[in-house]
Order: C-alpha cells, then sequence, then structure tokens
C-alpha cells in the first residue's frame, strides 16, 4: 500500500529524515515509535503532504501510494489528502454543529444531495463508534463534548470522505485511559477497512494496537518488523533499549 524508498526530509538546510526505506501493508495498523524529536511525526506528515504547509521544506526520494508518487509534481495535493486522512494530536473540530463536522469535507468535495449527506454523516459516526452517543443531537456544538468524544468526531470527520489510509499523530495523548481504551477499540476495528499509519509515545498502545512497529531514532529508521517481533526479540541494540526504558 505505501512504498517508501530513500527518502529524506529538510526543513530549510537542517535534514529531519534519513534515507528512509519500508513498506507499509494494506488494512494493517503500522506503529512508528522513537522518543522526541526523532522524526516520526514528520514521518507521517510526509505520506500526506501536509509538511508543505511550511516553508521551506522539501522532501526527496520515494513515497508511493499503490505505486504512484506522492511527490511527484502532477500530484493533486487536495485529492491525495482526501485519500489519505489524519487525526490530530490535539482533537480540533470545528465550531459547527456535530453534523455539520462530519458533512463539511463532504460539501466541499461538492456533494449536495442532503439524503446522501444524512446518510455518510451516520456512516461515518458509526464507524468511529460515536453514534449511539450523539444521534439525538446531531445539531449541538461539537464543541459541548468530552476530549474523547471529540476525538471520535474528528476521525468519523476523516472517515467521511471515505479515505484508503488514516494517519493518526497520537490521537489517545490527551486523553483519560477510558477514552484511550476506546480509541484504541476503534483502530482495531477499522484496520478491517483502511490502513492505519499510527504515531504514539505509549509503548504498551504500540504493542496493544499495532500489527506492524516502526522504531525512528535521530531521524533514521533503525528497526521495522512485526510488533511481536519488535517487542520481545529485537535484532538492533538501540531498539532493545529504548523498549526496555533505558532511554527515551
Amino acid at each position: 500500500m505505501i512504498d517508501v524508498r530513500n527518502f529524506n526530509f529538510f526543513y530549510g538546510e537542517h535534514q529531519v529524515l534519513h534515507g528512509i526505506n519500508l513498506e507499509i501493508p494494506d488494512r494493517q495498523v503500522t506503529a512508528l515509535i522513537g522518543p522526541s524529536g526523532c522524526g516520526k511525526s514528520t514521518f507521517l506528515r510526509s505520506i500526506n503532504r501536509m509538511n508543505d504547509i511550511i516553508p521551506g521544506t522539501r522532501g526527496e526520494g520515494l513515497i508511493a501510494i499503490n505505486g504512484e508518487n506522492v511527490y511527484a509534481p502532477s500530484v493533486d495535493v487536495v485529492s491525495l489528502r482526501r485519500r489519505v486522512g489524519m487525526v490530530f494530536q490535539k482533537s480540533n473540530p470545528f465550531p459547527k454543529s456535530i453534523y455539520e463536522n462530519v458533512a463539511y469535507g463532504l460539501r466541499i468535495g461538492g456533494m449536495t444531495d442532503k439524503r446522501r449527506i444524512d446518510a455518510t454523516v451516520e456512516r461515518s459516526l458509526r464507524r468511529a463508534a460515536i453514534w449511539d452517543e450523539v444521534k439525538d443531537r446531531l445539531n449541538s456544538s461539537a464543541l459541548a463534548l468530552s476530549g474523547g468524544q471529540q476525538q471520535r468526531l474528528c476521525i468519523a470527520r476523516a472517515l467521511a470522505v471515505d479515505p484508503d489510509i488514516l494517519l493518526m499523530d497520537e490521537p489517545a495523548s490527551a486523553l483519560d485511559p477510558i477514552a484511550t481504551q476506546k480509541i484504541e477499540e476503534l483502530v482495531y476495528e477499522l484496520k478491517s477497512n483502511y490502513t492505519i499509519v499510527i504515531v504514539t509515545h505509549n509503548m504498551q498502545q504500540a504493542a496493544r494496537v499495532s500489527d506492524r512497529t516502526a522504531f525512528f531514532m535521530l531521524g533514521k529508521l533503525v528497526e521495522y518488523d512485526v510488533t511481536k517481533t519488535i517487542f520481545m526479540t529485537p535484532k538492533e541494540k538501540l531498539t532493545e533499549d529504548y523498549i526496555t526504558g533505558r532511554f527515551g
């Protein structure tokens, strides 16, 4: 699904990613772990070119989705971001109703049929496991929801435009344990329909939700393997030291 070959990334003259090579499989959860500042969020945002909004940045090398290089000059970035949804660390609902938060992307995409919008909003909220909690107050402000509900609403908003890939940048780091568990259960359920890449600082979370894990350090990919292998029998001493809490 996502093929990365010798990918480098720069903020101005400062290189933050060095020769990243990995293949992210379809309909699995891939976790990116590593200490703060190791490049994992930068790499995540490179997949749908969210870093483009920062002046002076550039990527070199290949990130291909289904064989198409996302950095090719012909790529429509808006279309790319529709196919590759993003959920951020801090939930960021629009100051609109719950319904309009989910419908927003559909309207931007040109959908006008109210019946279709209604059906897509409901389907997206169901997929994000929040429909039963909000179905009787769809016209209420999204800002009145709890933090965990806001995050699941943001996931529903990302799902509404029917992406192939879902990128999640520490989606549960600001949430309490119960809300975190709901997000983790949701991630596990969603992988049957979506390819998911998740950045997490929480080692236990990576072990619980992911099929494969990539360990980053100082902008380099140190090790990438099946999650069980990374946590139980890592090949690299650096990986073992991080997993066992010797640094990080």
